[in-house]
């Protein structure tokens, strides 16, 4: 599958400098780092979530977790965890749970975690198992432009910990 057609097309008609990476296909954003050779604090997990507005996504280190409390305060409402066939409907063009953070190619408002915005390169979701797409922290700025921000996550965990918490987002 590689680049999800709608994320390439998004980006190519921003203009936005970009690589694409690929990798043995993984099964969690910790595992593709690993993969890739890459930190996981450089890695962008998507993860979708859902309230009574509709749906969202959160762009979140791979190496961290949501805290759900500091995302409801970072939101000022209360959001919940899309369910597997939500993200797939969402998501068509893409595998389940290989989502990209770029909530203006599906029409979705996002929130990033503080902690992604000094980060001098990013690798995020390309819409598959087995491909990353990089970019450098001004394109990710331009990509996640009107998102709002906010410390949602907490400290490192396993690539058994995102399995985990992940088995049922897509």
């Amino acid at each position: 599958m590689a680049i999800a057609v709608s994320l390439k097309d998004y980006m190519d008609s921003q203009g936005i400098a970009y690589d694409v990476i690929t990798h043995e296909r993984a099964t969690s954003m910790l595992e593709a780092a690993q993969c890739a050779g890459i930190p996981g604090d450089q890695v962008v997990k998507t993860v979708v979530l859902e309230d009574e507005g509709g749906y969202m996504l959160a762009a979140v280190p791979a190496s961290h977790h949501i805290r759900m409390g500091a995302l409801r305060r970072a939101l000022n409402r209360h959001a919940g965890l899309a369910t597997e066939s939500e993200v797939a409907d969402l998501f068509a063009d893409c595998e389940l749970g290989a989502v990209p953070p770029v909530g203006a190619v599906y029409g979705l408002e996002v929130i990033v975690d503080d902690s992604l915005i000094d980060m001098p390169e990013v690798y995020f979701e390309a819409g598959d198992h087995c491909t990353l797409v990089h970019v450098r922290r001004d394109a990710f700025e331009r990509l996640m432009a009107g998102a709002k921000h906010g410390r949602i996550t907490g400290a490192s965990m396993t690539a058994a910990d995102e399995i985990d918490m992940t088995s049922d987002l897509g």
